[in-house]
């Protein structure tokens, strides 16, 4: 894996941010989070991590929170749990952004997910808060399949998903915090709505099968229907509040509509995206999926 400071080479040349202060990294421990963060660190920045358990708290529930976590910041990465998508996001995300300009921030930075009409009253409340705004709206993360919902699946052989063989412009979180950090610190990305893709389309066979090749492990992909995809989610403890808009989610975004690839990547950081194979090596070598080989029939 790609250190923080090796990624933050490929950063375009435009002009950092002075003084640069203290950024607010919401979701700081978080896949795309504790990359930001970690870059951030790398270029003399102040981080201040948004969490529950973060030094200075901050809940996205708890809006007496905010203030102190918000206090002397100069920018925001705004990473929304569970997801900009879901029903509320466009309020509380709109109520935090008012805050965080009033309070001070001059620059904010939304965390988005492409093709999500959902997503996008929530984008609007965060352009419209009074601050510069980059909106970066991303493909699914590779990082899903060892650091979320999906390594469990990898360890026991067996990816079950309601995606058909629709394919995906897998992106690597490394290339998402290097955007995020570029448009948190360097000008000319104001007003900029960004759809970050990796470098090819691939569907979950094929990246179950990029997988299998990096982990030598017996693996396969289950297509199923998003009502087995339900059933599962909720026999595994996933809070029933959250497996309906999940199933949505899906539902809407792997139907097809973001099989195309975008330059954006290229064009922010002027190298090519990360690809999934890329990925699958460096994290297989991390040990993450080391667990004892299972058997697929």
């Amino acid at each position: 894996m790609q250190s923080s400071v090796q990624a933050m080479e490929g950063l375009d040349a435009g002009r950092l941010t002075t003084p640069m202060t203290t950024t607010l990294v919401l979701g700081g421990t978080g896949k795309t989070g504790s990359r930001v963060a970690a870059r951030l660190r790398d270029l003399g920045a102040n981080v201040r991590i948004g969490s529950r358990a973060a030094e200075v708290p901050f809940d996205w529930d708890d809006d007496g929170s905010w203030a102190p976590a918000l206090d002397g910041v100069d920018a925001v990465y705004i990473s929304y749990y569970p997801d900009v998508s879901f029903p509320g996001a466009a309020e509380r995300v709109g109520a935090f952004a008012r805050a965080a300009v009033t309070s001070g921030a001059r620059r904010l930075v939304l965390l988005s997910g492409r093709g999500e009409p959902d997503a996008v009253p929530t984008e609007d409340a965060v352009r419209g808060a009074g601050a510069e705004w980059t909106v970066l709206r991303c493909a699914w993360f590779a990082q899903n399949f060892s650091e979320h919902f999906l390594l469990q699946p990898v360890l026991d052989g067996v990816i079950a998903l309601p995606a058909g063989d629709v394919a995906e412009p897998f992106l690597d979180a490394e290339d998402v915090a290097d955007v995020a950090v570029a448009a948190l610190t360097r000008d000319g990305h104001a007003g900029r709505t960004y759809e970050l893709t990796g470098p090819r389309l691939v569907t979950f066979a094929d990246a179950t099968g990029e997988l299998a090749r990096a982990t030598g492990r017996g693996m396969r992909y289950l297509p199923i229907t998003v009502e087995q995809y339900a059933d599962a989610a909720e026999r595994a403890g996933v809070p029933a509040e959250e497996v309906e808009p999940l199933c949505e989610l899906f539902d809407r975004v792997l139907d097809g509509h973001n099989a195309h690839l975008t330059d954006d990547v290229e064009r922010v950081l002027g190298r090519r995206p990360r690809d999934f194979a890329d990925y699958a090596r460096d994290a297989a070598a991390t040990g993450v999926w080391s667990a004892d080989p299972v058997s697929v029939d």
